[in-house]
Order: structure tokens, then C-alpha cells, then sequence
């Protein structure tokens, strides 16, 4: 009889010691997920999903905006003139012609970047989907600018290529280019005056990025300081974390 016992026993020892061994290696896995998040019950999954839905709204209310009539023109984010066209404003006001010029061409500026910022979030919702798990981590525990500064490093050569094609046909559209280089054109031959670019191109798109991105930042400002604009469980959850760092 004891030699029967002696067996089961062995072999009921050897399961207890398995699962033991099992429930250690799963308790250490969940240790160290609580370990790289900084608060059980988050996992790296909600991190990411809740960062990426942040984002993914933020972004999309900001592109939506300001592609809107009005969106830059009658906003915080209006594109304004260079500063060294401001001479040449103050003069052609002389110039028969040119009365409104400035007027004219802020109007024409910024209907040309209403009309590329459409093109924002694709290209921003392709780079969120891109970010991996540390990524998340440092947007979620970085300043209060970390996403938009992620996105800007990420999308900022991409937007600038496909904002450019869009503002130029936009500006010829209303003659806005041609507009400017005859008042430039009409700058450059009044005496003694240095003499001044005639493109638009460049400013206006540099201006047009400038203004989406600090309306992201303010998007991304909004979520981490006020908890009203949580809208979901999970970003309760996710932002929770960054509230006690």
C-alpha cells in the first residue's frame, strides 16, 4: 500500500511545485507591467489605447477647425503678413492700386490654408498609430506639450509637402500670387527701397503648420489639466496616472 502511496504523492508534489513556479513567473509578468506603468490595473494596452484616442480627438477637433471657412482667418491662429512685407504694405497704401493690398492678401493667405489643413489628420492618425509603447509612456508622463512635440517631429515634413501643392493652387486660385508679386513688382521700383521676395508660398504654409500646431498643443493642454474633457472611462483611467507623477 505504501509503495502505491509513495508515487501519488510524488506526482501530486511535482504539480503543486509547477504551478507554483507558474504562479510566480505570471505574478512577476503582472508586477513588472505594474512596475513599467507606475499603478496596477493599467496595462501597456490601455496606455496606448488611451493616449491614441487623446490624440486621434484632439487631433481631429484642431484639423477640423481650422479647415473650416473662417477656421484661420477669424481665429486666435489668423496668418498674417511677414514681417519684412510690412514696408512694402506701408508704401504700395500709395500706390493706385494697392490701397487694400494688405487687407486683400490676408484674407487670400489664410482662405489657401483653410483649405490645406484638411489634409492634417490622415497624416496625423497615421503617425499615432505608429507609436509603440514607450512612446505613450513619454507622451503620457513628458510636459504638457509631449504630444504635440512628438506629432511635430513626426508629421511636420510630411504636412509641409502635402500643404504646399494646396496653398499654391488655393493663392493662384484668387490670384493671390500673382497679386503680390505685381505689388512687390510695383515695391521694388520705387526709389531707394531694398528691394523685396516676391513668393508667399513658403510663409504662408510655415504660418498655416505653425497655427495647427499650437492649436493641437492647446487640444493636448485642455485633456491633461482638466478632467471634464475625460470623456471616456478609459481616458479617466490613462490620465489618472499622469495626475499623481
Amino acid at each position: 500500500m505504501t509503495k502505491k502511496i509513495l508515487p501519488l504523492f510524488l506526482l501530486l508534489l511535482t504539480f503543486s511545485i509547477a504551478h507554483a513556479q507558474l504562479k510566480g513567473a505570471l505574478d512577476k509578468a503582472k508586477n513588472k507591467v505594474e512596475e513599467v506603468t507606475g499603478q496596477g490595473g493599467l496595462s501597456q494596452d490601455e496606455v496606448g489605447r488611451g493616449l491614441k484616442e487623446a490624440l486621434n480627438n484632439g487631433v481631429g477637433e484642431a484639423a477640423d477647425f481650422l479647415s473650416k471657412p473662417d477656421g484661420y482667418y477669424k481665429s486666435a491662429y489668423k496668418i498674417l503678413l511677414p514681417d519684412e512685407a510690412q514696408q512694402v504694405v506701408s508704401k504700395l497704401k500709395l500706390v493706385p492700386g494697392f490701397e487694400n493690398v494688405e487687407a486683400n492678401l490676408i484674407e487670400k493667405m489664410n482662405r489657401a490654408a483653410e483649405d490645406a489643413a484638411i489634409k492634417a489628420k490622415p497624416i496625423f492618425i497615421s503617425a499615432i498609430r505608429q507609436m509603440t509603447f514607450k512612446d505613450a509612456m513619454n507622451i503620457l508622463m513628458g510636459k504638457d506639450d509631449a504630444a504635440t512635440r512628438y506629432l511635430e517631429s513626426a508629421t511636420f515634413k510630411q504636412l509641409y509637402a502635402e500643404f504646399l501643392p494646396i496653398i499654391q493652387q488655393s493663392l493662384d486660385k484668387v490670384n493671390a500670387r500673382e497679386y503680390w508679386r505685381s505689388a512687390v513688382s510695383a515695391y521694388n521700383k520705387i526709389p531707394f527701397v531694398e528691394k523685396t521676395n516676391s513668393e508667399l508660398d513658403d510663409h504662408v504654409n510655415r504660418a498655416a503648420l505653425k497655427g495647427l500646431f499650437g492649436l493641437v498643443e492647446k487640444k493636448e493642454a485642455g485633456i491633461r489639466k482638466d478632467v471634464s474633457l475625460r470623456n471616456s472611462d478609459l481616458l479617466k483611467k490613462v490620465f489618472a496616472k499622469q495626475d499623481g507623477k
